[in-house]
């Protein structure tokens, strides 16, 4: 893995995940941190839930965007087991081989929306969702989650073009998975960074590259 100059490499890969509700703003702030990770010389590899893999892909389109405005949205066990399904592929395709070789990745999604949407949102049994995460993740835990808090009601106004059936719930519903992330958070707060995501965009993006430097053990900031 070659480096700039004056920096110190990390020897192992991590694992940075980007959790919000709809709309949060999370896949622009992957991308720009994932530009400056490679301008500091950081081997990163991108990635997103459901996704990510040719499979995944194949799983979000099928999952989220369905031909016909009335069909049948999936209900929440079948909704949490393609989600499953997914990452399992992600996870044994993209992930553990990419930190295997210690690159940095970034994920655009991970367990911790599975326990938000499916347990705090659709009100599954934690245990249930728990064990398919798990599953599913085969014990890859990230080592920094950046958390981007946004009212609902402003989040789903930002998303309305994408227009999935997740974005079509009831507003309750999405108060229940932003709740259900301040619940996750209180339970782990050492792995979360949890930032308002009404910020400008380029104050987001120096905090949470701030935070990932330390997370991977850059020596110098880059």
């Amino acid at each position: 893995m070659s480096g700039a100059a004056g920096s110190v490499r990390p020897t192992t890969g991590h694992l940075i995940t980007f959790e919000g509700g709809e709309g949060s703003g999370k896949s622009t702030q992957l991308a720009a941190v994932a530009e400056r990770a490679r301008a500091a010389g950081l081997d990163v590899v991108t990635c997103r839930e459901p996704g990510g893999t040719p499979l995944g892909e194949r799983l979000r389109q099928a999952l989220l965007y369905t031909e016909h405005p009335d069909d049948t949205p999936p209900t929440p066990v079948a909704e949490l087991f393609v989600f499953a399904a997914a990452r399992a592929q992600l996870v044994a395709d993209v992930i553990q081989p990419a930190l295997a070789d210690g690159n940095l990745v970034l994920c655009d999604r991970f367990t911790d929306s599975t326990l938000a949407y499916q347990h705090f949102g659709r009100g599954l049994e934690l245990e249930t969702v728990q064990n398919a995460a798990l599953a599913a993740g085969r014990d890859v835990r990230p080592n920094l989650t950046v958390l981007l808090e946004l009212p609902p009601a402003v989040g789903l106004a930002r998303a309305a073009e994408q227009n999935d059936y997740i974005q079509r719930e009831p507003h309750a519903f999405h108060e229940l998975v932003a709740a259900g992330y301040r619940t996750l958070v209180e339970r782990e707060p050492e792995r979360w960074l949890v930032l308002d995501g009404t910020r400008p965009q380029a104050e987001l993006t120096d905090e949470i590259w701030r935070r990932l430097q330390e997370t991977v053990g850059l020596g110098e900031p880059v």
